[in-house]
This record gives C-alpha cells, sequence and structure tokens, in this order.
C-alpha cells in the first residue's frame, strides 16, 4: 500500500530510454537520502502511483522519454526531496551515457591471439539449492550474504569507474527494500534464505522481461546477475569466479561483461551463441580477448582444461594440451613479426598494396594503433557518447586534430553522426519507435534536424585545412539523400568525399550513388543484419548474420565491379585476417579493422597471392561455413 502524499511536483523523462535502472537507481537513491516518503505516477499510462524508494516499482513503471511523472513527497524534508528531484529530472537523471564500450580502451588488453588454453569459468549456471540446510538463523544468513555481496559490487564499481553507474544499478537492486520486505517475510514464515531470495528475485526478473521497450527488458540480465551473486553468498558456490584465470564459458557475451573482464587474468572466451557481430563479441575483440563464438551445447564442467582455435573454429575438452600450447607458441611468433613488421605496407604477393586502417571510438585508440596507414573510421557518436549536451564546433576540432596528431597527421576518416537503432546520443533523443533498425538511423535522422551535422561539417573542414581528412555519411539508401548531404557540405577543398554502404538497397544502386564521390566504405555488420534479416542482437538469430554469408559477399562483389571509386570496408570482417584476404581477392582497396587486429590483418596480406583465391567458388558458395571450408 503506497502512502498518500502531500505536495507533489511534476516532471518529464527526457532519458533516450526512459527511466531504466541506472538513473531509477540514482533516482532511489536521491530519495532513500531524505527522510520523506515519496511517490511517482506516470500521468501518460497512469501507472502508479508506486514508492519512489524503490528500485525494482520505479524501473518497472515503464516511464519513457517524454513522459510526464507526477511525484509526490510526505514527511518532514518533503520540500526539499522534491526540490531535488526535480534538479535531478532537468538533468535527466543524470543519465549521460556509459562510455563508448565498442571502443574498449579503459582496461588493460588481452593477448590479440586466436587461440587459448585454461580451465573452464562457467558463468550463467543455476545455483544449486538442493543441497542447501537452513538453518536457525536463516534472516542473519541473508544479511551476512547481502553485505559480502554489497562489498563484492562496490569494489567492482571503484575498479571500473568508466562502468560505475552499471554497479550502482546493482547495488540499489540488491538494497531494493520492495523485494527485501517479501524475502524477510517468507523467510520469517520458514522459507530457507536462498529459496526466498530466487523466487522473488525471478518474478522481478519477469517483471522487466514483461516490460515494452527491448532496452528496458534487457534490464532483466541485471537482476539475474545480483539474483546469482547473493545465491552464490548464500550457498558457498563459487563456480562463477571471474576473477581467477581461465575460459569464460557463456551462453551470450554482452558489452558490459567483455568491457569489465580483467583482459590480463582472463584467457579467452567461448560463447555458446553463435553470431560475429553482437556489441560484447565486438568489444572483446577490440581488446585482444582471445574469443570464439558458436560453440552450442557442448558439456563443459567447470574447472576442466579447455582450449579453442577460433581461426580453424575448434572447441576441445580435455585436449591435447602440449599440441595446444604449440598452437599459442606459433601464433604468438606471428603476432611477434607482425608487430616488428607493423609500419611496413601491406604489399600482397602478386603486387597489390592494401591499405590497412584504424578504427577509432576514443583518442586512445588512435594513439595506441601499431602500424595503421591513418583511420578508415572515426566514430563520432562514440567520441562524442559521453555528452548530455552537444559539443561545440571547437571542442570537435580539438578531438579531432588530436586523431590526426596520433596518426602523425596520416588520413582520417570522419562518419558524421550515426545514431539510431542500437546507438543513442544523450544530448539528441529520439521518438520511440517499434523498429528501431529499420527508423530513423544514421543520415535520416538529421534530414528534419540538420543543425548539428552543420555543426559537423564546420568542424570537419576546418581540421581538413590542416591535415588529411575524409568525411562521410551512414545508412544512406537514395540519390536524394547523397545530394541533400552534398548540400549540407558545400564546400569539398581538401575533402574526400564518401558514403557508408551497410543498406542492400544502397548496395546495389551503388553505381548511382557514388557519382561525384570520391570513396565509398562498405559497413558489414549492418550489411550483413540487414541482407540476413537477422538482427545482430537477438541470439536467436545471430547465427544468420555472418558476415562471410555468399549473399553478402555478392553484394560486396557488386559494389567493387560497379562503384566506379575507391571501395573500403570498415565492418568487423575486415578485422579478420583470413576474410582481409578473401575482401582484398574482390578488390576491396582499403580495410578498416580493430586496433589490436592491424598488424595482424597486414602481416597475412603480405603473405597472400590474391591471384590463387577462387573468388568464383566463394561467391558460389552454399552458406558461410563453405565459405570459410574454401578459405
Amino acid at each position: 500500500m503506497v502512502a498518500a502524499t502531500d505536495q507533489t511536483v511534476e516532471v518529464v523523462v527526457g532519458n533516450e530510454h526512459g527511466l531504466h535502472a541506472r538513473p531509477a537507481a540514482r533516482l532511489v537513491g536521491l530519495v532513500n537520502s531524505f527522510d520523506a516518503t515519496v511517490t511517482i505516477t506516470d500521468l501518460d499510462t497512469g501507472r502508479g502511483p508506486a514508492d519512489a524508494g524503490s528500485l525494482s516499482m520505479v524501473a518497472t513503471l515503464n516511464a519513457q522519454l517524454g513522459h510526464r511523472l507526477l511525484v509526490g513527497a510526505s514527511g518532514p524534508q518533503a520540500a526539499e526531496v522534491l526540490e531535488a528531484i526535480t534538479k535531478l529530472a532537468a538533468d535527466n537523471f543524470g543519465d549521460a551515457a556509459e562510455p563508448p564500450l565498442s571502443a574498449g580502451v579503459s582496461a588493460p588488453g588481452g593477448s590479440g591471439l586466436d587461440v587459448a588454453i585454461g580451465p573452464a569459468v562457467i558463468a550463467g549456471v543455476a545455483v544449486e539449492l538442493g543441497d542447501y540446510v537452513a538453518g536457525d538463523d536463516e534472516l542473519g544468513r541473508l544479511d551476512a550474504a547481502l553485505a559480502e555481496t554489497g562489498d563484492e559490487l562496490q569494489q567492482l564499481r571503484d575498479a571500473n569507474p568508466e562502468h560505475g553507474g552499471i554497479f550502482e544499478a546493482h547495488l540499489a537492486l540488491l538494497n531494493d527494500r520492495t523485494p527485501l520486505e517479501s524475502i524477510r517475510a517468507a523467510i520469517t514464515t520458514g522459507a530457507p534464505a536462498p529459496v526466498a531470495w530466487k523466487q522473488t528475485y525471478d518474478e522481478l526478473a519477469a517483471a522487466f522481461e514483461g516490460l515494452d521497450d527491448a532496452y528496458q527488458r534487457e534490464r532483466a540480465q541485471d537482476v539475474r546477475a545480483v539474483r546469482d551473486r547473493v545465491l552464490r553468498a548464500l550457498t558457498g558456490d563459487r563456480t562463477e569466479d571471474r576473477s581467477a584465470g581461465g575460459i569464460l564459458v557463456v551462453a551470450e557475451l554482452d558489452a558490459a561483461t567483455a568491457a569489465t573482464l580483467d583482459a590480463t587474468r582472463i584467457d579467452g572466451i567461448a560463447v555458446r551463441a553463435a553470431g560475429t557481430t553482437g556489441h560484447g563479441v565486438i568489444v572483446a575483440r577490440s581488446r585482444g580477448i582471445p574469443l570464439i563464438t558458436g560453440i552450442g551445447d557442448v558439456d563443459v564442467p567447470a574447472g576442466a582444461m579447455v582450449a579453442f582455435d577460433a581461426r580453424v573454429g575448434s572447441f576441445q575438452v580435455a585436449p591435447d594440451e602440449d599440441a595446444v600450447r604449440a598452437t599459442i607458441a606459433e601464433r604468438q611468433g606471428e603476432r611477434e613479426q607482425a608487430l616488428a613488421r607493423a609500419d611496413e605496407p601491406a604489399t600482397t604477393v602478386d603486387g597489390r598494396t592494401i591499405e590497412v586502417l584504424v578504427n577509432v571510438g576514443v583518442v586512445q585508440d588512435a594513439v595506441d594503433a601499431r602500424g595503421a596507414d591513418g583511420s578508415g573510421l572515426v566514430r563520432t557518436e562514440v567520441l562524442f557518447g559521453d555528452r548530455r549536451t552537444a559539443p561545440t564546433v571547437d571542442e570537435q576540432v580539438e578531438v579531432f586534430r588530436a586523431i590526426a596528431r596520433a596518426l602523425a597527421g596520416k588520413p582520417i576518416t570522419i562518419r558524421t553522426w550515426d545514431i539510431g537503432g542500437d546507438k543513442p546520443l544523450p544530448f539528441l533523443p529520439q521518438a520511440q519507435e517499434a523498429n528501431p533498425f529499420l527508423g530513423e538511423r544514421g543520415l535520416r535522422v538529421f534530414r528534419r534536424r540538420p543543425e548539428l551535422l552543420r555543426d559537423q561539417l564546420e568542424a570537419v573542414r576546418r581540421v581538413a585545412a590542416e591535415t588529411p581528412v575524409h568525411v562521410m555519411f551512414p545508412m544512406v539508401t537514395t540519390a536524394d539523400e547523397v545530394a541533400w548531404a552534398l548540400d549540407e557540405l558545400g564546400d569539398r577543398t581538401g575533402l574526400e568525399v564518401g558514403i557508408m554502404v551497410e543498406v542492400p538497397a544502397a548496395a546495389l544502386r551503388i553505381g548511382t550513388l557514388a557519382a561525384g564521390l570520391d570513396f565509398v566504405s562498405i559497413g558489414t555488420n549492418d550489411l550483413t543484419q540487414y541482407t540476413t534479416a537477422a538482427d545482430r542482437t537477438n541470439t536467436a538469430v545471430a547465427p544468420l548474420a555472418d558476415g562471410l554469408d555468399p549473399a553478402v559477399l555478392q553484394l560486396i562483389d557488386h559494389v567493387v565491379r560497379n562503384a566506379g571509386v575507391r571501395v573500403a570496408v570498415c565492418g568487423d570482417l575486415a578485422s579478420d585476417p583470413q576474410a582481409a584476404v578473401l575482401l582484398a581477392a574482390l578488390g576491396v582497396d582499403e580495410l578498416s579493422a580493430v586496433g589490436p587486429q592491424v598488424p595482424l590483418v597486414k602481416e597475412r596480406l603480405r603473405q597472400a597471392d590474391l591471384s590463387a583465391v577462387d573468388t568464383a567458388a566463394v561467391l558460389a558458395a552454399r552458406d558461410a561455413a563453405q565459405v570459410r571450408g574454401l578459405l
């Protein structure tokens, strides 16, 4: 029962994904710091009033962008708490975007190899409650487990300040008074602490999964993560100790996990789900962590020695350890040779030189790049993704200059704001769409709101007067869009101009779209998901979203043959040394890879005779598996 309140204010939700777990956690923390009872009602849906001091109640209210919230308060500090909430709401509930996960620069990198061996560290395994023996003080056990888990989460928060919001939300879920009241009541009537905890948090996860917004539904993962931490503390089950070295075996890999793993201790990651374009996979690869996907339902006991070789797609339990370690030594030698020759051009055996560039999400990506011939993709939406307000022209110029300096004045290709789908910008909220991947993305957004694009193009022109700069426009489908973008750009002095090819329609009519341009750059991640009609973030269909699918390769081949301008690839496919050889054999001129892969891609190209690659057989292959066999 929610108590009546004496005073009210009305605020509006300005957050891209609504009042989800992290901003809700900030609201709850604020409310609980005052001596007041606070409720919240969504005036647009009629849901509420809900207890504003409970994260589960606030987050499952499902308040979306633009919704009006009636906040009521009573008690000694009612006026003060309402004033504080009004200020918090005006600041989008403190919801700056999490630092760009795809940059992967906040923690030390891994070995950068594609082969690994170590004991299995099993993630996501249900905690066994069958052997749990209830004691005389189950409430005391619960309190001890909560304290232990709270200490763990605080340590994770303090050790990973760039992802602190994630762990703050987990702490708020841990200490949420509404589920805790239900759990304590169940224990008082005789339920064992783990049973009461699990039942309540299962119900809470189900409540999140029933929400309308896909982003909100994914927060059920946070609930289950907190549920399992406490269950392990209650039962003494430590099968998911990710701090130890070994191969982390996961059902699916989320970006937060990939970004916060200690890459200096984990030996590798084995993902049961197939698919190579999910954000977690991209993050892990950008950090140089050995990784394999699609191992399926193979039985992997916790602690068992396992090994994988992503180059040939093998995963083994109880492998021949000497043979695996010999392969690791061989690959390490390859990597050391690649690093030693990183600054040499990638000239193939048959005499073609392929430019190999680096993808940049933060300036440090450019600083750390070894052997890059420039940057083939500067992700501006990632560079400024932690901003609540739009960067000024001068601020953008400063960052672009820093990237150019880090790459010693080599060409940089700046992609204009690429937002929408799974890439929100806090300072440019978008209306909720039923299918955002097929909605207003990339250039489409700015035809109605061109001001931010104009500022960015001004910054690009300024930097182009000082250093080699290319600019490209994302999510282009029609010739009218190209013409509009060129009109907005205006003076092209010192600039090379291109478009991203991510939409099958753009690939098929590339001759028309590329007229008057200097280059095109194929974004294989989006081109793959649109060609295969498979959402790269949906594990149920992720196996379909394979960049080596012959249909995708046929589109790439069509672009190369018909563009009439320089063709680059900047998607995840360009970071795979084997795929890089195939792309070059198809006629691609430039490849832009994640930083750790640049030397390896260049070295593999130097060893390749492109004239010996049977591209006709590859394009006629039955599926991606057959393509890999041919490679």
